[in-house]
């Protein structure tokens, strides 16, 4: 088997249209929606997920938070749904993010978020779901069927919308003229050469994947799915913290994945990489515009949080061919399932 055989392959590769059609679905939703939320703001913004959608939320706080200015936490779903504590969300926006639309969890979350006062939104691939028929307006992520168990195009669509939300909120032109090339950058950016990776990780044990700001929600997704999809174990910090004690680990032909964009956090990321270099450590680096050894070619000229989708469909693809080098089937993890239950 290639990694073009894959279902994992073909549907990351299907994420440029994914992204167009959504945008062009969701426009008159996510206008009308924008337009509400400017006449009436939260006083903050409560996202709930798990696995690859709470990634896409960790993106949604840089986002809403950078953009809007408004506060952005991640509500812990067990807090409602194990210990059924009451919560005072009067006037909050409530943004639940799912594939499946069908945990238990997050049902129950999005219908505790409705009786504390808060408006909800889905974010949500299956439009018929229980979660999409609590929510107060649904923005659905128009992926189609994802078979993979490794979410890949669903993930882009939750990264897309947040994207169309916060441009039409803000009425930012710069971003909604960045929307409109976005899918031909994705197309443009899947002949990426990111071999050098998937090569170079075949016979590692361990790794950090490192981002910060609007990298670093992209940064948790990736070490998710190494683990996943290639039995290797990595772990996910944010480029300010990873000196604070993991940095102890770091010596030499230690591998380090990178991730930045353009904005002012790269500096800080680019000097981090050569610290981690200077230690001897195999760096690789997926930043917008960099060349050299160990620079994975990402894409330039569009606005800084338009960098993560182009960057984890790069990475998408590099991992199913990094599966496959070790032995494993992307499509089919050993011991997991497409839609998680957690109650």
């Amino acid at each position: 088997m290639q990694a073009c055989d894959t279902l994992m392959y073909s549907e990351a590769h299907e994420a440029a249209d994914v992204v167009a059609r959504q945008f062009a679905a969701n426009d008159e939703i996510v206008t009308v929606l924008a337009h509400s939320l400017r006449a009436h703001p939260p006083r903050f913004i409560i996202t709930c997920a798990r696995g690859s959608s709470d990634h896409a939320a960790a993106y949604a706080k840089y986002v809403f938070e950078t953009q809007l200015g408004i506060v952005t936490a991640s509500a812990s779903p067990s807090v409602t749904s194990v210990y059924a504590a009451e919560q005072r969300w009067q006037d909050a926006l409530f943004i639940a993010i799912s594939q499946s639309g069908k945990s238990p969890d997050l049902v129950r979350n999005a219908q505790a978020a409705k009786i504390a006062g808060a408006r909800v939104i889905a974010l949500v691939n299956v439009e018929d779901s229980p979660l999409a028929a609590i929510a107060d307006t649904v923005i659905p992520l128009h992926a189609g069927p994802e078979r993979s168990v490794a979410a890949t195009k669903s993930y882009i669509a939750a990264l897309a919308a947040v994207l169309h939300l916060c441009a039409r909120w803000r009425g930012d032109t710069e971003l909604a003229e960045a929307l409109h090339v976005l899918p031909d950058a994705l197309r443009s950016g899947w002949d990426a050469d990111w071999s050098s990776l998937s090569e170079g990780l075949e016979d590692a044990h361990n790794l950090f994947v490192v981002g910060r700001g609007f990298g670093l929600g992209i940064a948790l997704e990736a070490a998710l799915k190494f683990k996943e999809t290639c039995g290797l174990h990595a772990e996910a910090f944010s480029a300010a913290e990873v000196k604070h004690g993991p940095m102890a680990l770091v010596g030499p032909n230690f591998p380090v994945l990178c991730f930045a964009q353009d904005d002012d956090t790269l500096e800080g990321t680019l000097a981090l990489a050569d610290m981690f270099r200077q230690r001897g450590a195999h760096v690789w680096v997926a930043a917008p515009g960099q060349k050299g050894k160990g620079s994975l070619p990402v894409m330039a000229g569009l606005p800084a949080l338009c960098t993560p989708l182009l960057i984890i469909q790069s990475f998408y693809r590099a991992t199913a061919e990094l599966s496959l080098r070790r032995g494993f089937n992307p499509d089919v993890p050993p011991h997991l399932n497409k839609v998680t239950e957690t109650v």
